[in-house]
């Protein structure tokens, strides 16, 4: 499928979100394909949501409204699922891109999952792994914008967030997910195709280079030191240091 051709629902939980990195949540949707619906939930009487009703015209974002009927209780979760439901039904969308931090939305990805259609996940760092771990893809956005270092004069990076190779190599999680999906796309030499490698980790995890710091999935297997890369013909590949030596 064309990406210009893949429909996406944009739900955000806006009690849940940052209004500043609207700009680039949208930015990165266009790489998926084309938010055909956009809607943000929350009670918009409360002074909590005047960032996100100040962008609302300006990114084209319908909001529907949540009283707080119950103290304690978030309507706006409650609505948000109702209406995701309703659009996995009526609608034929490809993807939905779920904006939350709220661990409450995982049995909706699941639900949506089950029906073909991929969801990509927006939070902060502090969202609980369940949701994250759900989604086909999870992007902090914490990170959002920031994935290309800013350098001093003498090229050491400044305030990136980027994981050093000590501790890539020491996120044992990361690197079984790295060599698993480089053993599953390996030929009979060793060499697996960077592009074959990406596909399988997209089958395996909810995974995304940026939120180690790299831009690239290439940069970040390389940053591991733990993997030989080569170019031929303007193709990458990538092989496991241990097949080298042996």
């Amino acid at each position: 499928m064309e990406v210009s051709d893949t429909r996406i629902a944009l739900l955000i939980d806006a009690d849940n979100s940052p209004a500043a990195k609207i700009d680039l949540i949208l930015s990165e949707i266009a790489k998926y394909g084309v938010a055909n619906i956009r809607r943000a939930y929350g009670n918009w009487k409360s002074s909590s949501l005047k960032s996100w009703e100040a962008v609302l015209h300006e990114y084209a974002i319908r909001p529907i409204q949540q009283f707080d009927y119950s103290k304690g209780k978030n309507a706006s979760d409650i609505a948000l699922i109702i209406d995701a439901m309703d659009l996995l039904y009526t609608q034929k969308l490809d993807a939905f891109c779920l904006v939350s931090s709220d661990a409450d939305f995982t049995p909706l990805v699941m639900r949506i999952l089950t029906n073909g259609a991929k969801v990509v996940g927006f939070g902060e760092r502090k969202t609980p792994l369940p949701f994250v771990n759900a989604c086909s893809t999870f992007i902090y956005l914490d990170g959002l914008g920031e994935s290309v270092a800013a350098t001093l004069e003498n090229g050491s990076p400044v305030g990136t967030g980027k994981k050093t190779t000590n501790e890539l190599k020491a996120d044992t999680k990361l690197v079984q997910l790295l060599r698993n999906a480089i053993a599953a796309a390996s030929g009979e030499d060793g060499w697996s195709n960077l592009g074959a490698v990406g596909n399988q980790i997209a089958n395996q995890a909810s995974f995304d280079a940026r939120n180690y710091g790299y831009r690239k999935l290439g940069e970040l297997i390389k940053a591991t030191g733990l993997f030989e890369m080569r170019e031929q013909n303007k193709i990458w590949s990538v092989r496991d240091k241990r097949k080298s030596k042996s």
